[in-house]
């Protein structure tokens, strides 16, 4: 076994500490790779805070940015020294229609994730990137391209994917206009994206500061959702609208602004079930749909576009032993707009 350390959280709700713990020896397609940068994801922050207490200590992370120093002998895309990437999903059936189309996230016997998941071999518990390495199957692990910053690249394996797929699946470009609702940690990626790929973007928000700040990063136009009249105005507008807000809300206003046949797609997980008036959906033919990441062949396409059209989620890097302090931060909101440990202090 290949001994490691990362930082664990021992009881829900509990400060993470440094703690030993065993990776498994390589088998004959995995890749070891020395965790540069770890990314802290909302869904981290539930994991450690509101997690099982049988599954702990559990170890968090599954944005990962680092460098390859093993392979196993029969590892050809990848060689000691790569920088590559590693996000939310670590393994799957390979068999079911859902990974025969490279959507293993969405695989049909459930795909092992990067923590808190179950190795399909020996039956262990994963634990995540929060780590000095990780070590995973050749095929769940990404070439991470020269031209993107390390750190900034590592929130791109989880907010990123989950972001980028709806546009490409609904085909965002010229000509189609993309609403995007919450601009945080997912949302501001969503306007990045959306605008590199040609689309007219609005930016749908709460705050007249994110409104500015929509702009600036790429919004064509930012409309406060509080604002009957700005909403009204907004009705039969958006192709798609990516909506990313994880706390409880009304889907109605939203579903107005879509054009004939256009598609709201919710990638935020709130704690609450959503609330839609049925005829904002049934009039006009709308539809309402979700995502969530996506698989191997999508995200290694959505690194390699954020290399050609410099697209970056906007970070603050903070040493791996303030992983409390950012756990913390994020709670109340206080991070534009993702965290990242940089896991070598």
């Amino acid at each position: 076994m290949r001994q490691t350390t990362g930082w664990a959280v021992h009881a829900p709700g509990a400060p993470l500490t440094p703690w030993t713990f065993e990776r498994r020896d390589l088998r004959d397609d995995d890749v070891a790779v020395t965790v540069h940068y770890s990314g802290i994801c909302g869904s981290d922050l539930r994991a450690v805070r509101h997690g099982d207490a049988a599954s702990m200590p559990l170890v968090a992370g599954h944005e990962m940015t680092g460098t390859v120093t093993a392979v196993g002998p029969a590892v050809t895309r990848f060689q000691v020294g790569d920088p590559v990437a590693v996000g939310n999903v670590v393994d799957s059936c390979g068999t079911c229609p859902a990974c025969l189309d490279h959507s293993e996230n969405w695989c049909y016997a459930y795909p092992t994730v990067t923590y808190h998941g179950k190795d399909r071999v020996d039956g262990t518990m994963t634990q995540g990137g929060f780590a000095q390495e990780y070590v995973a199957r050749e095929a769940f692990v990404y070439h991470l391209p020269p031209q993107l910053d390390a750190a900034a690249a590592a929130p791109l394996l989880c907010a990123g994917a989950t972001a980028f797929a709806p546009l490409r699946h609904w085909q965002a470009g010229p000509g189609k206009t993309v609403g995007v609702v919450g601009i945080g940690g997912l949302g501001h990626l969503g306007v990045k994206f959306a605008h590199a790929m040609g689309a007219h973007v609005i930016a749908f928000t709460t705050s007249q500061d994110k409104a500015a700040q929509a702009r600036a990063l790429g919004a064509d136009e930012a409309i406060l959702s509080t604002d009957p009249e700005q909403m009204n105005a907004a009705q039969w507008r958006c192709d798609l609208i990516l909506d990313t807000v994880g706390a409880p809300h009304r889907l109605d206003a939203y579903l107005r602004a879509l054009t004939l046949d256009g598609t709201l797609c919710t990638v935020g997980i709130p704690d609450q079930d959503w609330q839609v008036d049925p005829m904002s959906l049934l009039y006009g033919a709308k539809r309402l749909a979700g995502g969530g990441g996506d698989g191997t062949r999508r995200v290694q396409e959505m690194l390699d576009f954020c290399a050609t059209h410099s697209v970056l989620p906007e970070v603050e890097v903070v040493p791996a032993s303030d992983i409390n302090h950012a756990l913390s931060r994020l709670e109340a909101n206080d991070v534009r707009y993702r965290f990242v440990l940089d896991m070598s202090k």
